[in-house]
């Protein structure tokens, strides 16, 4: 898990974390993983537009089939509501702390 949230102001690299995503018109985008939390008992990982730095960070859930491990859509806008909440929770107190 990530012990910081990060931002175009990294100073290091995350190259092994870059997935390919379609958005809902069809483009594709590469993304970066740059955290990943848990809430109620789920992984959930926030990835920003490699190519974007200003575009908002998205959150997918992590999923795990065979020993496999995928990103998957969070399609319940209950658990959408509540793992946003929580992140931002996570980056309010890592702003306090910095």
């Amino acid at each position: 898990m990530s012990e910081h949230i990060h931002d175009a102001s990294c100073d290091h690299d995350h190259e092994d974390d870059i997935f390919i995503v379609t958005d809902e018109n069809g483009v594709e985008h590469e993304m970066v993983m740059v955290y990943t939390f848990e809430a109620n008992d789920r992984a959930y990982a926030v990835l920003l537009d490699r190519n974007d730095v200003e575009a908002d960070g998205v959150i997918f859930r992590i999923e795990e089939e065979n020993d496999e491990a995928f990103l998957a859509s969070i399609e319940d806008e209950e658990e959408w509501d509540r793992v946003v909440q929580i992140y931002n929770e996570i980056v309010e107190e890592q702003q306090e702390q910095s």
